[in-house]
């Protein structure tokens, strides 16, 4: 089992940035691929970037390309999403998760394990 943590969300001007961290604790975090996700209100949890195990292939919804990175660091335990350039439209509770499937990394079924959700609010 993994256990996730997220933090760093919060109200930003549109145009601003964030960073968002999620820590694991649990097993060997770099035997998961890692994911983000995110879901607004009234709308399904949808794909936002996901990372493979070393970090070296990073996937992104087309909606965030050039303007979020992921990234992780297997030593930390952590993974990140820096998002900048931020639009009223990213406004979700944002949602980190560990894949230790071979599924589709951009469904959320192929995750088995998801943190609690940061609130990320951009404001126009």
């Amino acid at each position: 089992q993994v256990q996730l943590v997220e933090s760093g969300g919060g109200l930003v001007q549109a145009g601003g940035s964030l960073r968002l961290s999620c820590a694991a604790s649990g097993r060997r975090f770099s035997n998961y691929r890692m994911g983000w996700f995110r879901q607004a209100p009234g709308k399904e949890r949808e794909f936002v970037a996901a990372t493979d195990w070393s970090g070296g292939n990073t996937y992104y919804t087309d909606s965030v390309k050039g303007r979020f990175t992921i990234s992780r660091d297997n030593a930390k335990n952590t993974v990140y999403l820096q998002m900048n350039s931020l639009k009223p439209e990213d406004t979700a509770i944002y949602y980190c998760a560990a894949a230790d499937s071979l599924g589709l990394i951009t469904r959320p079924y192929t995750y088995g394990h998801w943190g609690q959700g940061t609130q990320v609010t951009v404001s126009s």
